[in-house]
């Protein structure tokens, strides 16, 4: 169960957040739209940058969970897109221990086809999807991960840690990593917008 979160220097987005996940807590179906509207694309997104094809259906395990547990969440805004997504991690662990990763867990690398050229990437110029899962895929696992619960689901250190079971210094740790790596691998240092934003980040 999600402790009470923080107010203190919430964003709007978070603050919006907080008002439709009371309001769905209280059976306001429209509110749970603005839930789902508001989250989807980041968990969609983290889960196909760890899963790819298999992310739709975990996808629908992980909103099937999000809608039966919800009455018993506490928190605000950001403690609830810190909630799904440990939810989504769960999921997540049990479709690679089923089906096998296809993550660079034992270190091979994915191909990346499709946008990249021999030279640097324009400034502000999105990937496709299917290369920037690619990108992704080149990670090793915890850095991709770390990578994708704080600039996908926009989670804190703090939370990212609390998902992960991990200290907060080595969350740090592992996305500065990821980040590095996917500026050689792009050639650019834009790699939020490059990378993450084309796995589905609104905005």
């Amino acid at each position: 169960m999600q402790k009470k979160g923080r107010v203190q220097g919430a964003s709007a987005d978070d603050l919006a957040l907080s008002t439709a996940v009371a309001q769905a807590q209280d059976g306001d179906e429209a509110a749970f739209s603005v839930l789902y509207r508001s989250v989807q694309p980041g968990l969609h997104a983290y889960l196909r940058g760890l899963l790819g094809e298999g992310a739709k259906d975990v996808a629908a395990a992980v909103w099937r969970e999000i809608a039966r547990e919800l009455p018993r969440f506490r928190g605000d805004g950001h403690g609830f897109r810190g909630w799904t997504a440990s939810i989504a991690r769960r999921h997540t662990r049990g479709h690679l221990r089923r089906h096998g990763a296809p993550h660079n867990s034992a270190g091979t690398r994915a191909p990346v086809t499709g946008d990249r050229t021999d030279d640097p990437s324009p400034p502000r110029a999105l990937l496709s999807a299917e290369t920037a899962q690619a990108l992704v895929a080149r990670l090793p696992h915890p850095q991709a991960e770390a990578v994708l619960l704080r600039h996908v689901i926009r989670l804190d250190e703090p939370a990212v840690a609390r998902v992960m079971s991990r200290p907060v210094l080595v969350v740090r740790v592992l996305e500065r990593r990821g980040l590095r790596s996917l500026a050689r691998l792009l050639d650019t240092s834009d790699v939020t917008h490059n990378v993450v934003r084309s796995l589905g980040e609104p905005g």
